[in-house]
């Protein structure tokens, strides 16, 4: 596997293009497109709040239909959630447009929204974009890093990536990018991840691949636990690199799941690193536990919570925080068997040792949390399974930023 330089246009056969359709922001762009020269097979996961908004229940028909895409609109500003008959409305309205501007099928566009909830899209603006975009698509990688500046909301980075792989002697790309900064929570969060491949595959592994996959990435990041109402992962394959196709059964699924996985990875983690305010990405590893399920509970309960995050803010080695949040977890194990250490780029260091501290420098301790990336590794000694989750730390610009999010 080999990372490369781009994100979305780098696999064959795929364009993108941004532009400023004025939905919310007056002074940046705010629509993406995505477009594949041919038709894709296509598989998604979605939010798994019961609240979903009308872009996520279109791409949800689109994908169980098995109808073939070849577009992805995507808007910033306005989520085009709680809202109806109506906000449905708008999203066959941005299909047909994206049809009759493209010159295809309107059942294989798919459409993603991030913004304000409750308020419709100015559908006449949304329209327009949607024009403007198809006369701007080009293959260039300048062309799908601007796609993914325009589907940023409160991001302060673009997020993109894209590896390629051998497959039975021909060369398989595989790109994305994503935005997402706030409303983040395991099982899906305001996250928008949009992935292209040109490798051959049929829609079953494409869908199992994306699916087992967004288990230990997406669904692995926190940023202040509120799971969104249109989190969407969209992954199109149009098959352009003419490998040999890739079933469920064969060789090359493996080395074709093993880098979704560093793509979707390296994605959940800019995600989290980006949340609201924060400094530093924060890093929780548990190692030692009875089952994966242990470990992934153990794991999310402490970067979730919200006094580790402000302690990691405040660079302070408050190791009862951590304990305490794996023992309202849920999960089972001795507290009196815990061993944990923080590690950064200044190094490592043992904070405690069968559930009691060490005797470790809070000087060392702190220049160690003072960090861009923090890690805390917790080992509860009960067996060889292990899980990484994500967030970040939690300080007074998560509340400058989501105080006054709608004006």
């Amino acid at each position: 596997m080999k990372i490369i330089e781009g994100g979305v246009t780098a696999a064959k056969g795929f364009e993108a293009a941004s532009t400023a359709a004025k939905i919310k922001y007056q002074d940046r762009t705010d629509m993406a497109m995505i477009f594949s020269q041919v038709p894709c097979e296509c598989a998604g996961t979605f939010t798994t709040n019961v609240v979903k908004a009308a872009c996520v229940k279109w791409d949800q028909q689109v994908v169980k239909s098995g109808a073939k895409a070849q577009a992805v609109i995507v808007n910033s500003g306005i989520a085009n959630a709680c809202t109806g008959a109506e906000g449905f409305g708008y999203c066959k309205d941005t299909a047909d447009a994206a049809a009759e501007a493209l010159g295809i099928n309107a059942d294989g566009v798919l459409i993603g929204s991030t913004g304000v909830i409750g308020k419709q899209l100015p559908i006449d603006r949304i329209v327009a974009g949607v024009k403007a975009l198809a006369e701007k698509k080009n293959d260039t990688l300048a062309n799908g890093t601007e796609a993914a500046k325009a589907i940023m909301t409160t991001d302060t980075c673009e997020k993109q990536i894209a590896v390629e792989i051998e497959v039975a002697g021909k060369t398989v790309t595989i790109g994305g990018m994503a935005k997402g900064s706030g409303m983040i929570h395991p099982n899906m969060c305001t996250m928008l991840s949009f992935i292209t491949t040109d490798a051959a595959i049929t829609k079953e592994a494409l869908q199992k691949a994306l699916s087992d996959d967004v288990n230990d990435t997406y669904n692995m990041i926190s940023v202040d636990g509120d799971t969104s109402t249109n989190d969407s992962v969209v992954l199109l394959a149009n098959g352009m690199a003419e490998n040999e196709v890739i079933t469920v059964d064969s060789e090359s699924y493996k080395t074709f799941a093993e880098a979704l996985h560093e793509i979707n990875e390296y994605l959940a983690k800019k995600i989290a690193g980006d949340g609201e305010g924060a400094t530093a990405l924060f890093e929780v590893t548990v190692v030692g536990a009875d089952t994966k399920e242990t470990a992934k509970t153990l794991a999310k309960s402490i970067v979730c919570s919200n006094l580790t995050k402000t302690a990691i803010a405040g660079h302070d080695a408050n190791w009862g925080r951590i304990l305490c949040a794996m023992g309202y977890s849920g999960a089972q194990f001795d507290p009196e068997k815990v061993d944990l250490f923080f590690e950064s780029k200044a190094g490592k260091i043992q904070i405690i040792e069968n559930g009691t501290a060490v005797d470790y420098s809070e000087e060392k301790a702190t220049e160690i949390l003072s960090q861009e990336e923090v890690k805390a590794v917790a080992d509860v000694k009960m067996g060889s399974e292990s899980a990484t989750a994500w967030g970040c730390d939690l300080t007074h610009g998560y509340i400058d930023i989501n105080a006054d999010y709608r004006s």
